[in-house]
Formats: structure tokens, C-alpha cells, sequence
């Protein structure tokens, strides 16, 4: 489902189920370009859009983008952390090092979005807000497609138990009781579960990219439609930054354009 891609050299990732768009998951080979010196490794002619992102769950389009006067003072990029398309050959873009990068596409409209989701964004949904919007110009849950790609591995990300039941309380079967030793014990019955225990007290090792898989399922679409990359930001330093690793604030892009 994922393909190694190079350019002038330099690899980059690509998913089978977005095959029919161009996109790529930028691998830190790309740093120090910004967005609009790599978007011509998709297409030379697409448009370039960006955010300057805030751990919230705002999706914006380019014209919100351009309107919007929550912005941040120095570069004058808006505050959010999804942007979505509104017409042919845009190019969206966000940028990532342990967060989840999300590249989600619409068949039936030719419309992506691209959404930057950590622990923060994914406890506020920001994966099914972006679905909500792109629905909102056409099609249905089976025209979404879902390419979430390379980001810390749960088994590597040691969290606060707190955090950990705040971020799994979106994808609970019920709410949460408060009692915070049955509300784990529900949370990691959950197949597959995303919350993994820790050896250290208070401490839970947290599965990102599973919480924003279930969210996207329970909203109602197909697991198929959906494929996280099988690659750990944390543990291939060759290829990818990473703040929990190295704790520095580099990072990688993700973009994708629309049809």
C-alpha cells in the first residue's frame, strides 16, 4: 500500500489508495524547503496553501486562508491545523515530526484536505471535521479516502495516563466514568486497542494513529478506505524528524493536490 519515491534523489512517500492524486509524505532528506519550493515535485502548475499550526482542529480552505484574520503576526500564515480545497490544482500542505500527517481525498469531487493531527487535534476530532467538510461539497462516506502517514509509534509514545484518556475518550463505546483505573480498563478492551500499558506509574503508551483510524471508522468509513503508513517517525532517524527523539523543532511536509 506505501511506495518508496525519490526525486533529484531524495525519498519520499507515496500511498496506493491515493494513487489517483498526486501526493507525498515528505521525509526530512527535503528539509529546509518550505511547501511552495516542493509542491513542483507534484505539480508545476498546482497552487500552493499553508498553515501555521496550533494543536486545534480548524480545517481551513484557501480562501478562508486569505480572509481570516487570526493569523500569526510574523509570517501572516492563518492559525489552524487542516487545509482544504475548493478547485482544481491546489496543493495543500502540512507539516509534521511525531504528530500524525493526514492526506484525505474525496472521489467523487476531486477535493483533498491535509490535516496535522496530535495528540491535542486528535481529542478534538480534527480528522472527522476535515471528512465533515469535504462532504459538505459532495459525495458520501464511500467516496473518502484516508492515507495517515508516518508518525510516532504507540508502543514508543509514553504519555500521562491523563492525556492518554483524554485523547481515547473520542473513540470510547461510552462516556467515561471518571474512576480512572475502570476507564483504562474499558478504553484498552477496545480491539486493537490504541491505549497500551506502561511500566512507569501514571504512564500509558499512546497509539495516535489507531485513535484517528477509529474515529474515522465509528463516523462510517470502511476500514479499507482507510491505511496508516508502516513507518515510526521515533524509530528511523535516517529518514524522519523527531521531536520526542531529538528535541529539536524540525520537521517534515505532507501535501497532496487536489483533481
Amino acid at each position: 500500500m506505501w511506495q518508496w519515491q525519490t526525486w533529484s534523489g531524495l525519498p519520499y512517500l507515496t500511498c496506493d489508495l491515493l494513487a489517483d492524486w498526486q501526493h507525498g509524505f515528505f521525509t526530512r532528506q527535503f528539509a529546509p524547503r518550505e511547501p511552495h519550493e516542493i509542491t513542483p515535485v507534484l505539480s508545476a502548475t498546482a497552487s500552493t496553501h499553508r498553515l501555521k499550526q496550533v494543536h486545534g482542529n480548524i480545517v481551513l480552505t484557501p480562501t478562508e486562508i486569505s480572509t481570516t484574520a487570526d493569523v500569526e503576526a510574523e509570517t501572516g500564515n492563518a492559525l489552524a491545523d487542516g487545509v482544504l480545497t475548493e478547485q482544481h490544482g491546489q496543493a495543500v500542505w502540512v507539516a509534521s515530526a511525531d504528530c500524525n500527517p493526514i492526506l484525505i481525498a474525496n472521489r467523487n469531487t476531486g477535493n483533498v484536505a491535509a490535516v496535522h493531527a496530535g495528540w491535542r487535534g486528535t481529542s478534538l476530532n480534527i480528522a472527522t471535521v476535515a471528512v465533515a467538510r469535504l462532504l459538505a461539497e459532495g459525495g458520501c462516506l464511500a467516496d473518502i479516502i484516508v492515507a495517515i502517514g508516518p508518525a510516532i509509534d504507540g508502543e514508543v509514545y509514553q504519555v500521562t495516563t491523563q492525556v492518554g484518556l483524554e485523547v481515547c475518550a473520542s473513540i470510547a463505546l461510552k462516556p467515561l466514568s471518571g474512576d480512572r483505573e475502570a476507564d483504562l480498563t474499558s478504553l484498552q478492551s477496545i480491539a486493537n486497542s490504541p491505549l497500551l500499558p506502561d511500566a512507569q506509574a501514571g504512564r500509558v503508551r499512546l497509539d495516535v494513529r489507531r485513535v484517528n483510524q477509529l474515529q474515522l471508522e465509528q463516523l462510517g468509513v470502511d476500514p479499507h478506505q482507510i491505511s496508516i503508513a508502516p513507518h515510526c517517525t521515533y524509530q528511523e532517524p535516517e529518514n524522519f524528524f523527531s521531536y520526542r527523539r531529538e528535541k529539536l523543532k524540525k520537521i517534515q511536509w505532507s501535501g497532496i493536490v487536489s483533481t
